[in-house]
């Protein structure tokens, strides 16, 4: 048979048709007429016919003998009588944007389409033959020749199959089953890069319940995201979905967990229909995944797992309002950015490593890394290609990057179009995007390769150049939003009640500046080792009953601040939560600091959790004035880690008060030093920086007044008690 030709579902070459588009109602509204919708799909079969073939997706390279599955080029088109735009997926772990443009060159000539009215992304299995270079693989140049005619003929044929259609979508949450695969080590567990140095405070899986890690470097983007397709008389013709989780794993070659949830909503809509076609587009998912490594390793299931997805989004095509009249816009832009490129002295690291090796493919991580120096040096700038879609009220992010759960809620947040989804590895391929404060923590996901090599700047420039391009497709400015999902919560109306000068609600998703809530302008300053925007204590009470609560992790860094009006009596308080053993030091981190920054004997102000040093300390609540004075106070409860406390501290002349979870813990006298009273505050560290907290805070303030025992109970009170852990 005829490579490109369709038939039913099961056998070799599969092509399926895809008909009209309904999209759901708009949110966003239909602000311009739009004429009757059109919509055709087709499905292509891409699975090598010659073997065996090389396979990337691992450091270093590998082959396959044979086909486990069938792997395809998925398309779908749609035209409103102005704009006809094509959305292709393709099933590969990652596609050169060289390959992608040729694609487009095919597809344009047999169609008409503009290049840029088509966005062609990969799925991301790593059970694809390899159709383009990285790391330690080279590309399979005789599969990946075959592949633009093939994507092409996909987009011809979905053209060739328009008819009259509406659309419809939805979002639901699919929350068990993507979590963060990216997690931060202890401090005394500093982990070694490939370039001989000792940088790595997170690494992707980090293995299930490993006491070497403390908790996970970002949130999840748990969406499920829908758009469906059905004739005008409602038969299923297709349905478009997006998510963010990264690959199941899957024995090559394979379209992975994505070929298996196709297989599963063609069965759920459409089972007697061989012209349905169903695609699942890859989300965010650059540091997520199906693992949950909080819990206790549980057996593998790529077919329950693809199923149970597909469930999920069959019933948000339930749930969807169809229309058969809706605006189709899209909008293209190129981003020229920066590669970080090796200095002198790592590029002649890597020559010598290189000429050892020849013409031989690596054999070690270590040669790999060599080697991608030798990459960056030769090209040490790229071209992005981004793209926003408009259908209707729902838009679409294309990004030709691995990007980070939190990069997709910005995006999600941010967009004038709601919802809108995010399709990465898009037009392209350009590495990792971590975002700016993910860089310190480093791992394999920064460390300079062609899958990680863009500035470190790079995904601020592409979240607001794509935000750009959503405002353009839909004629609207981004949202304004907070960081924190809402401050209607119990607990930060009893907080501003009491007149904090400073609140740092600490919800975030950069981790540049915390916005005081206050009214008084007291923004702090977040240090390098800071990973935002993670859960915070899971109340109601937070947030208010729509929101979710959010907490920083402080993984080395502190938050900085300086309140100058702040006298001699005043009060702190903040919600804790310890994430590191509490015999892994001889202090276990220090979560408030008052004190010159850098001070040589750490004069001033400072309450921690002890650690090893003492053994009456250890677990404990202790207040500590300095090198000098040597006066410490110490609690009397053990915290556990991992377990959310509110703590607050009085400083009222010499006396000192400290309130765990609004019951008093510390009550004694300490000397106030004159560095006691400046103006220059820490949390999450000391102020030499000595045993930096190692956990989440959340909603921290500060008072000019020693706060009285009953308002501070009130407050934990308002907060559910310490249930709101």
């Amino acid at each position: 048979m005829d490579r490109g030709k369709t038939t039913g579902r099961t056998p070799r070459r599969v092509g399926a048709v895809l008909g009209c588009v309904g999209l759901l109602a708009s949110a966003a509204g239909a602000d311009e007429p739009a004429g009757p919708l059109r919509a055709g799909a087709a499905a292509v079969d891409i699975t090598p016919e010659h073997f065996p073939v090389i396979v990337n997706g691992g450091f270093l390279s590998a082959t396959a003998g044979r086909a486990n599955d069938r792997l395809h080029a998925r398309c779908l088109v749609l035209e409103d009588g102005r704009t006809r735009l094509a959305l292709a997926v393709v099933d590969s772990c990652m596609l050169p944007r060289e390959l992608l443009d040729e694609a487009k060159r095919q597809a344009a000539k047999a169609t008409g389409i503009p290049p840029d009215r088509m966005l062609i992304s990969a799925t991301h299995t790593h059970s694809a033959p390899a159709g383009m270079g990285c790391l330690g693989t080279d590309a399979d140049e005789r599969y990946a020749r075959t592949l633009p005619a093939l994507i092409a003929r996909a987009v011809e044929l979905a053209v060739g199959r328009l008819e009259p259609a509406r659309v419809g979508w939805a979002v639901v949450d699919a929350p068990g089953q993507t979590h963060c695969r990216r997690w931060i080590l202890r401090p005394d567990r500093i982990g070694p890069d490939p370039f001989g140095g000792r940088t790595v405070r997170a690494m992707m899986h980090p293995g299930y319940q490993n006491r070497n890690y403390v908790g996970p470097a970002g949130p999840v983007d748990a969406g499920l995201s829908v758009l469906a397709v059905q004739s005008v008389t409602g038969r299923p013709m297709s349905l478009l979905a997006n998510f963010s989780m990264h690959y199941y794993g899957a024995s090559a070659v394979s379209a992975d967990y994505y070929g298996a949830f196709c297989q599963a909503v063609a069965r759920k809509l459409a089972p007697d229909d061989e012209r349905f076609v169903a695609i699942l587009s890859q989300g965010t998912s650059g540091d997520l995944h199906w693992m949950d490594y909080s819990r206790p390793r549980k057996p593998a299931d790529l077919r329950a797992f693809a199923d149970a997805l597909a469930a999920k989004a069959c019933q948000a095509a339930a749930s969807a309002r169809y229309e058969d009249r809706v605006p189709l816009a899209m909008a293209e832009a190129k981003l020229t950015l920066d590669r970080r490129r090796p200095d002198a002295e790592r590029l002649a690291w890597a020559r010598a490593i290189a000429a050892k090796m020849g013409s031989r493919p690596p054999r070690d991580r270590t040669e790999v890394y060599a080697r991608e120096q030798l990459c960056l040096h030769e090209d040490p700038r790229r071209e992005l290609i981004l793209q926003a879609v408009r259908i209707g009220g729902l838009g679409i992010a294309a990004i030709p990057n691995e990007v980070f759960g939190i990069t997709g809620l910005k995006l999600k947040a941010r967009s004038p179009l709601q919802p809108t989804l995010n399709i990465e590895l898009a037009n392209g391929s350009e590495g990792y995007i971590p975002p700016p404060e993910q860089h310190p923590l480093g791992g394999y996901t920064t460390w300079p390769a062609r899958t990680a090599a863009l500035e470190v700047q790079a995904e601020p420039k592409i979240v607001d150049a794509l935000l750009g391009l959503l405002e353009k497709v839909s004629g609207r400015q981004r949202r304004d939003v907070r960081g924190d999902d809402g401050t209607g919560g119990a607990y930060p109306k009893a907080v501003l009640a009491s007149k904090p000068l400073a609140y740092w609600r600490m919800g975030e998703m950069e981790a540049l500046r915390a916005a005081d809530a206050s009214g008084h302008a007291h923004d702090a300053a977040y240090e390098a080792g800071i990973a935002p925007y993670l859960e915070g204590p899971a109340s109601a009470a937070f947030s208010g009953p729509a929101g979710r609560n959010r907490a920083a992790h402080f993984a080395g860094g502190r938050l900085r601040a300086e309140l100058k009006p702040l006298g001699g009596t005043y009060t702190v308080e903040v919600w804790l939560s310890n994430l590191l053993p509490n015999d892994a030091r001889a202090v276990t981190g220090y979560v408030f600091s008052r004190g010159p920054d850098g001070h040589r004997t750490a004069d001033g102000d400072h309450l921690g959790i002890g650690g090893t040093a003492r053994e009456a300390e250890t677990g404990r609540l202790v207040f500590f004035n300095g090198d000098r004075l040597n006066e410490v106070l110490a609690g009397r409860t053990v915290l556990e880690p991992g377990t959310w406390h509110h703590v607050a501290m009085v400083r009222d002349g010499e006396a000192v008060r400290v309130y765990l979870d609004g019951r008093l813990e510390i009550d004694g006298k300490a000397a106030a030093c004159e560095a006691s009273r400046g103006p220059q505050l820490f949390l999450g560290g000391r102020n030499d920086g000595f045993a930096n907290f190692e956990g989440r805070l959340d909603e921290a303030a500060v008072y000019d007044r020693a706060l009285a025992p009953a308002e501070i109970a009130a407050h934990v009170a308002s907060a559910g008690g310490k249930g709101a852990q």
